[in-house]
């Protein structure tokens, strides 16, 4: 499902406009009446209420003027307050506007706070407020009048429909521009935005609709837009087909290198979540001091034993037989458990440039690598890194604060300067390409705040890329049933206390459920309107 940004949206609307001839007034009435089928799907009993409609002077405004008309031909008391003066409308709101006037739909114009606290007890009566104030174009802190307006509509108890955007949300990053209206359900036009999908931008959101308004498909499919969420239909496509001959020398072998005195459970996790990603084989290199234990927790996995360095730890010495193993392997999982000594960095960087398959790289790993990341420009096959936010920091050499700020800049950023595929874990992964296009996945929760989850995953993506699955695809699956799998235990067991060995071990369960179409996830929940 694609997501745009508010340059894309503008973009395919020109388009719509200029070259295919549908006028911004025919874009603006279907954003409106397609907005006001979801507020009747929401709140049915609206009709015997009353609904304040809270517009600025912007196209926002003009699909909220719509809204109003629509409103009042159904029968609903409607009022629309104008934060603005009349004579300052100008193209499609204005003519809306005036619409409004012929019918007799109450205009209020709040041009400032002196008037907007004459009105204040009024709108806090209304059954519900329409947000149709700032919309997508947004991308300065929101100050003075509006953030009094803003916070106004954050206090009453009213429920908030919010159109296209909620105001003062950032399209982009889904961050609230210093302060944002929080909505019970919002109505978006033509595809969702990037902030709707991201967090916190989600939680302000509320229920999503997503409506119709007639851009045609190839202006879409020229506009070629470079955010997707990933969807349950997307990922029962990719899953890897399997004959019913199928041995497992022919579903892929995986080398995971990992683990270190005190640290053997990352290592065996990684290697387990490989094989319950359907990979035939995983063998899982250790230091030898640690290779009993890794031997007695991973009863289906090979084990490699190698002399370790000072600390029981996988180092410079150990690059020949690794890179001999991978010989006959179809993937390589580095990182988890490693620890950070120097002859460990080395080891690491020497095997992300030299190795002949491809690479996930994860934990210690990229703790190591972010020493060295010249080798990536001399790298043989994929390299897939996986960070989580504060490892990103690390990579990138700036703040978790800046990551978190712009998660998707930072990941695609990254990315395309590297030429890797960078999986930015947390709520709502990012999966950015080298070639600039990025993923949102929706699946997972907060009860993953939890040790461990990372091995999993990286496991899986493994196990994904072994079976002969394209390395993009392999994050895809990767991602998103890791967090299904979360969010099956979270609905069946409870929202806290399940473990990464429990995601590891409902994997079977996920499958299933994912190739029946029986899961669902947020994006499957969007409503699309016509």
């Amino acid at each position: 499902m694609y997501i745009l940004t508010a340059d894309e949206m503008r973009e395919m609307d020109r388009q719509t406009i200029e070259t295919f001839g549908l006028p911004g007034r025919v874009l603006m009435e279907n954003a409106g009446r397609g907005a006001v089928r979801a507020i009747f799907d929401t709140w049915p009993e609206i009709y015997s209420r009353r609904v304040a409609v809270i517009a600025g002077k912007g196209n926002n405004g003009g699909d909220g003027f719509v809204i109003a008309r629509y409103l009042a031909q159904h029968g609903v008391d409607a009022a629309v307050y104008l934060l603005a003066s009349r004579d300052r409308l100008r193209g499609d709101a204005a003519a809306n506007f005036k619409h409004l006037e012929t019918l007799g739909i109450p205009v209020t114009e709040m041009p400032d706070d002196l008037t907007f606290s004459r009105y204040k007890e009024e709108i806090a009566q209304c059954h519900l407020i329409v947000d149709a104030i700032l919309g997508t174009g947004l991308d300065s802190e929101v100050k003075g009048y509006f953030r009094d307006i803003i916070d106004f509509i954050n206090q009453v108890s009213a429920p908030v429909f919010c159109v296209d955007i909620a105001s003062g949300l950032h399209t982009e990053t889904g961050q609230p521009c210093g302060i944002c209206v929080k909505a019970d359900a919002t109505a978006t036009f033509a595809f969702a935005k990037l902030g709707h999908m991201l967090l916190p931008g989600a939680r302000y959101t509320g229920k999503l609709f997503i409506i119709d308004i007639g851009i045609p498909p190839h202006i879409v499919r020229a506009a070629n837009p470079r955010h997707q969420v990933l969807t349950s239909g997307w990922i029962r496509s990719r899953l890897p087909a399997r004959d019913q001959q199928s041995h497992k020398g022919q579903t892929g072998h995986v080398l995971v290198a990992a683990g270190s005195t005190g640290k053997s459970g990352a290592a065996v996790m990684a290697a387990t979540a490989a094989m319950r990603a359907g990979a035939g084989l995983v063998t899982l290199a250790v230091p030898e001091s640690i290779n009993t234990i890794v031997e007695s927790r991973g009863l289906e996995t090979m084990t490699r034993p190698l002399a370790e360095a000072r600390g029981g730890t996988l180092g410079k010495d150990s690059l020949e037989p690794i890179v001999s193993m991978l010989s006959d392997k179809s993937c390589l999982a580095l990182g988890p458990g490693m620890g950070t000594a120097d002859t460990t960095r080395e080891l690491v960087c020497a095997l992300i440039e030299n190795s002949p398959v491809p690479v996930v790289v994860d934990a210690d790993g990229l703790n190591n690598l972010a020493g060295c990341l010249g080798v990536l420009k001399n790298k043989r096959a994929e390299i897939i890194l996986t960070p989580h936010p504060g490892e990103m920091a690390r990579l990138a050499k700036t703040s978790t604060a800046e990551i978190q700020a712009d998660r998707v800049s930072a990941a695609r950023n990254f990315a395309k300067a590297q030429g890797v595929l960078l999986v930015l874990k947390g709520a709502r992964t990012v999966i950015a390409h080298p070639d600039g296009r990025v993923f949102v996945n929706t699946t997972g929760n907060p009860g993953m705040a939890s040790g461990g989850m990372g091995d999993v995953l990286t496991g899986m993506i493994a196990g994904f890329t072994a079976q002969g699955v394209a390395a993009d695809a392999a994050c895809h699956l990767g991602v998103y049933l890791h967090g299904a799998a979360a969010d099956l235990l979270a609905k069946n067991r409870g929202p806290v206390g399940y473990m990464a060995g429990d995601v590891m071990d409902h994997l079977p369960e996920t499958f299933g459920a994912i190739d029946s179409g029986a899961f669902t996830d947020m994006a499957h929940d969007c409503r699309p309107l016509l």
